[in-house]
């Protein structure tokens, strides 16, 4: 089912040009402070307040948040390491929303998530400009990171213990098949975070190799199956969609489509069509209701499999107006509220 094309709205207009503008400054603020961290005054307040920069960001708008996230991370210019993060603690703190974490635990993650590498910051930015194979000393520093990462972290007088075990471990292989409630904390919010680390790195580009779909990042970890068993996973999907806002999807009809905002059914988005079938840019998006029939997504595509400049505060206008007049998609619908 198509979607009529709205016409232009001011004021939905000018808040998301401020959310784009929010979502780069806080990107590139999280940048300075991973690259200088010993530089910077109060470290543990600094955190706490892009967190809660993160978390209002979320809060007016889920679906934008994801979209901006997964876009952000796909043309970062502030560096691999920082965008990186950012993704890892957005997902984080929506992970930790689904799965009824207590508050302490779901701080001591999403900070966890911002600065797990901080201890090769540098290094992480540079292997990801790099075509060659790591070299044998950029092994050892990859390997020996969390520990170096919860070092750095106690230079810096943060002495959240749970946050620290969480950077130190977040290598570690934690046990899936164990329901998550019955886990410690620290090795719940390994795992966690492992899982959304390991997603995050797929879905990102580097110079060595194009990034993954979002579907195919999923698949590598979990398998063809998303199996309830691992909840991490399953929740993952379940919370943002195989394909999320922000991500690239060839439709059955042909077509080029981005993904604007969730649904009720998981895995039938809203999309706006970009390319007909012959790769023709549309003058205007047509915007299609996966859920409601005809065009179903037939696959996920990699970001480097379309080259579009694309209008990011257009995009999620047209998700918004769409969202608040559809019944399926309704209930998904956060915002737009006050920044």
């Amino acid at each position: 089912m198509s979607v009529q094309y709205p016409n232009g709205n001011h004021h939905a207009e000018g808040e998301y040009e401020d959310l784009l503008s929010l979502w780069s400054d806080l990107e590139a603020a999280l940048s300075v402070l991973l690259s200088r961290p010993l530089q910077v005054q109060d470290f543990p307040a600094k955190v706490r307040q892009f967190d809660g920069w993160l978390q209002d960001l979320v809060a007016h708008d889920i679906d934008a948040a994801l979209y901006l996230m997964f876009q952000l991370a796909a043309t970062s210019t502030v560096g691999y390491s920082a965008s990186h993060a950012l993704v890892c603690g957005t997902l984080c703190h929506i992970m930790a929303q689904e799965l009824q974490l207590p508050q302490r635990e779901r701080d001591s993650l999403v900070r966890a998530a911002l600065t797990m590498n901080i201890g090769m910051t540098a290094l992480q930015d540079e292997l990801a400009e790099q075509r060659e194979r790591p070299t044998s000393a950029q092994q050892e520093a990859i390997k020996s990171h969390p520990e170096e990462s919860m070092l750095v972290l106690e230079r810096l007088f943060i002495n959240d213990t749970l946050w620290l075990d969480v950077v130190g471990q977040h290598h570690a292989s934690i046990a899936d098949r164990v329901p998550l409630a019955q886990q410690d904390p620290e090795d719940r919010l390994t795992r966690i975070l492992g899982t959304i680390d390991r997603y995050a790195a797929m879905i990102s580009p580097r110079k060595s190799r194009a990034g993954r779909s979002a579907t195919d990042s999923v698949r590598a970890i979990v398998g063809q199956e998303i199996d309830q068993r691992d909840e991490v996973s399953y929740t993952l999907v379940r919370s943002i969609g195989l394909c999320p806002p922000g991500t690239f999807v060839k439709l059955d009809n042909g077509e080029t489509a981005i993904v604007l905002r969730r649904s009720e059914k998981a895995n039938h988005p809203l999309v706006a069509s970009l390319l007909d079938r012959s790769g023709h840019h549309h003058a205007q998006p047509s915007l299609y209701q996966t859920a409601s029939g005809k065009p179903r997504i037939q696959s996920a595509l990699a970001r480097s499999a379309v080259s579009l400049e694309l209008n990011h505060r257009t995009m999620m206008r047209l998700g918004l107006y769409a969202a608040q007049h559809s019944a399926g998609l309704r209930s998904f619908t956060t915002g737009p509220s006050a920044l």
